[in-house]
């Protein structure tokens, strides 16, 4: 299995313990309160709707990643989403270890 199936299925676990906020109204107001601890949004999203996040997260200091499609993030978490955000730090961090960087504070 490679680090990106392993990523897109720790999505899927972080869906079933309930440490994952999906969707980007959602997503914007954890960013606001502190509460997302990694940001994920589709490479495909909205050129409106990646800028956005893009400097929510830089604002608020989340990190954030763009490495997949809405597809591949639908598939993973068994809703259509185009962006998403865990909730807790563990599956965060592992989820970075995954793809080879962890900035985790």
């Amino acid at each position: 299995m490679t680090p990106q199936e392993k990523q897109l299925n720790l999505l899927g676990l972080a869906v079933k313990a309930g440490k994952l906020i999906t969707g980007e109204e959602l997503t914007i107001k954890s960013i606001q309160r502190n509460e997302a601890k990694l940001v994920i949004v589709a490479s495909n999203a909205s050129d409106n709707t990646r800028e956005k996040l893009i400097n929510k997260c830089k604002y608020y200091n989340v990190p954030l990643d763009i490495s997949f499609t809405t597809d591949e993030i639908s598939a993973a978490i068994g809703k259509s989403r185009s962006i998403c955000a865990f909730t807790e730090k563990g599956f965060a961090s592992s989820y970075l270890k995954l793809k080879g960087t962890n900035n985790m504070k």
